[in-house]
């Protein structure tokens, strides 16, 4: 994979950071094959995965999801020669049909078929590219190489060995995973069984944090243990000595699931009010 260290351009005061030009500065750094397999392994990459690899240089990540896991995907870069040598290292590698490489700027990439996305860049280029992968479909994945996305907290990372490192003096990589959330925040309204009592959901978001209040029968309890990965929701609610425990998936506006009071669960559905 490629590591691209950028350099942004002068910009009328009007422009927004989305449209700074962008140079390329440093060529290509080889990530090293256990590092591949650590961010695919992390990606949980299966064979109804489409990856796009921003900056996939020998194309080692795209060919790897293919082979191993029969995944399909491409690779963009900005060095002709890489793109060329990608194509032929997946055609011997028997995956040509699955994946292909394009010489191509990868903030002008379409990103939107991608359920996984890979990339190897410097914390100021992810903040770049932050805005268009939160604005992907819920539960796409994000590895990155070595580098984070500031306020926007990893779902899960792992150290990995990198004996044969080519770059710093530490001889090994973090792999980090976000999943990109659905956006939940707002106000929600459901019937509650059983009794079909009404209750109002008032949801807080950061990213993939979630906080927030349920109104019901005249009290507003706080939410309790609230997880979000993708448009999984789950949280528990304590109202007197009893628990109520909510999840379900949320999606045009629904949030469709279970509640479970005690030993006993109930079909749970809730609709966007504000």
């Amino acid at each position: 994979m490629r590591l691209l260290v950028l350099m942004f351009g002068l910009l009328a005061a009007a422009a927004s950071p989305a449209q700074q030009q962008i140079s390329e500065e440093v060529p290509y750094v080889r990530t090293p094959q256990q590092v591949v397999d650590a961010m695919l392994d992390l990606a949980g990459v299966r064979a109804s995965d489409f990856l796009i690899d921003l900056g996939s240089g020998d194309g080692r990540i795209v060919i790897t999801a293919a082979k191993r896991y029969g995944a399909r995907g491409f690779g963009v870069d900005l060095d002709r020669r890489l793109v060329a040598e990608s194509a032929d290292r997946a055609r011997a590698a028997g995956v040509a049909e699955r994946v292909a490489f394009y010489e191509q700027d990868i903030f002008k990439t379409d990103l939107d078929s991608a359920s996984v996305i890979t990339m190897y860049l410097l914390p100021e280029y992810n903040l770049v590219l932050r805005p268009r992968l939160l604005a992907l479909k819920p539960g796409t994945r994000i590895v990155s190489h070595d580098w984070d996305m500031a306020d926007w907290k990893h779902d899960a990372s792992v150290e990995v060995d990198a004996p044969d490192k080519p770059v710093g003096l530490k001889k090994s990589s973090t792999v980090h995973l976000w999943i990109v959330p659905a956006r939940v925040e707002g106000r929600w309204r459901s019937r509650l069984a059983p009794g079909g009592r009404v209750a109002q959901f008032d949801l807080r978001q950061n990213f993939q944090e979630i906080s927030g209040t349920v109104s019901v029968g005249g009290r507003s309890l706080p939410l309790e243990r609230a997880v979000l990965k993708g448009t999984f929701l789950s949280f528990r609610v304590q109202e007197g000595k009893r628990s109520l425990r909510f999840n379900g998936h949320a999606a045009a506006g629904r949030i469709s699931g279970q509640l479970g009071i005690g030993e006993q669960t109930y079909r749970w559905r809730a609709q966007r009010a504000d």
